[in-house]
């Protein structure tokens, strides 16, 4: 499963490697470009998300009518192109090119279907967790090199490494990567968008995915800004002394996080707490006069994130039904994407018209808002799955056990396996199979 999973992962995590060296700084960055305010500076940090989002769709159906590769090197292309662009910018709307076109080679689903194509049904959800690992670890390489890299030797350098990265990416997908089967699957529902947003935990997680993603970018367009303001004066080399101590901090929270919310089953009481943290982080931002406090609240800021972000995906995994389960992640990745956008132009918008300490507390007051609707997320119900052979399957008799001991079931044709999602705590593997098969 490693062997055919790692490629796709190192190829997903290298374009997000690339896309996240520049957020700890570019925000600094841009507002020294021909052209720049506040309001275009917070487009361009979080700009990537919009095209991301549009695109994400196109690109899918794409790699089914052209295949998974051609569409990957397409998409990559598209993303070497734009970080040339941004390279080379000597002014803030080519800039803003350049990060319109990085989104814009918006691969993730395609190599998130790619991964489906070559793991066996039973492996698949390990397979999703390595590519998952492998994103968050780009995040934590990216927050710690990101500022140093770029205060030595510029922020057009680390658009040049993306570049670089992108190459390296395309080579592996030719060299590393097989060409995937198409598996096929059957479906005895249909998933209706309605049916989607009519479950509240599911929305629920719609609204924590699309919050956090959003008060990302709002931080990536305040921290530098303010510390390499009159504010603090820190000079752009300097920046790494707030976002290296955040990381280590951020990265140490995630592990316990993760446990606690998967092995424990208690990721509302993990958002919950994150919650609490997004505001106490955007009030010290807001409202210190101090620079160390400051960091305090980029610290508290980042462990909030990091502590949401191994949750978030495989949360609406468990909690969407089997035919939902691609609607659902498409809807909550499109709603992230947006709220990226909007995160990073709200933020400009804001320190254009006002000042830090309105930003600050109005995403506390966000956040409360948010916290409260919180509450009402519930814990996910303990499954485990089966996987039968088809031909042993009597489906009247699954058909009758469903919504009392069988949350949902589905058909891998292509594999020819029955995957059947049960309440492990209701019903033994051995009971059921006596159950089911003919």
């Amino acid at each position: 499963m490693f062997k055919k999973v790692m490629p796709l992962s190192i190829i997903l995590s290298l374009r997000f490697l690339g896309l996240f060296l520049v957020l700890p700084i570019i925000s600094v960055y841009a507002l020294t470009l021909e052209g720049a305010t506040p309001l275009l500076v917070g487009i361009v940090v979080g700009g990537y998300a919009l095209t991301q989002a549009i695109f994400q769709v196109p690109f899918g159906n794409m790699s089914d009518k052209i295949g998974r590769k051609p569409t990957l090197l397409v998409g990559l292309l598209i993303f070497l192109i734009g970080s040339l662009i941004a390279a080379y910018a000597t002014d803030i709307y080519t800039l803003m090119l350049g990060r319109f076109l990085q989104g814009a080679g918006a691969i993730g689903a395609v190599i998130t279907a790619m991964i489906s194509d070559l793991v066996e049904e039973e492996k698949r959800a390990k397979a999703m967790a390595v590519m998952g690992a492998s994103i968050a670890l780009s995040f934590a390489i990216a927050m710690g090199a990101g500022p140093i890299l770029g205060a030595k030797y510029g922020v057009d350098t680390l658009f040049i490494i993306t570049a670089v990265l992108s190459v390296l990416a395309i080579i592996l997908l030719f060299t590393k990567v097989p060409t995937p089967p198409r598996i096929k699957h059957t479906y005895h529902e249909k998933a209706k968008t309605s049916d989607i947003l009519k479950d509240p935990n599911l929305l629920n997680m719609i609204i924590i995915n699309a919050m956090q993603k959003g008060l990302m970018t709002v931080a990536f367009v305040l921290i530098p800004i303010i510390l390499t303001s009159d504010s603090f004066g820190w000079a752009k080399s300097d920046l790494y002394m707030a976002y290296l101590p955040a990381m280590v901090f951020g990265l140490i929270a995630m592990g316990p996080a993760a446990v606690f919310g998967e092995k424990k089953n208690k990721p509302r009481e993990i958002f919950l707490i994150s919650i609490v943290l997004f505001i106490i982080s955007f009030l010290i931002m807001g409202l210190t006069n101090s620079s160390m406090v400051f960091i305090v609240g980029v610290v508290a800021f980042f462990i909030a994130f990091n502590m949401m972000e191994p949750l978030v995906q495989s949360m609406i995994s468990k909690f969407a039904k089997v035919h939902q389960k691609g609607a659902a992640l498409g809807m909550s990745n499109s709603a992230a994407y947006f709220m990226t956008f909007i995160g990073g132009t709200s933020a400009g918008l804001l320190l254009d018209i006002s000042d830090r300490e309105v930003l600050g507390v109005s995403m506390a007051v966000l956040a409360v808002i948010w916290l409260l609707w919180t509450f009402k997320l519930q814990n996910p119900t303990k499954h485990s799955h089966l996987f039968i052979n088809h031909d042993q399957i009597d489906e009247t008799k699954l058909n009758a056990l469903e919504h009392e001991h069988i949350a949902e079931w589905y058909i891998n044709d292509t594999e020819n396996i029955v995957v059947i999602k049960y309440v492990s705590d209701a019903i033994s593997e051995d009971e059921l199979k006596s159950k089911i098969i003919m």
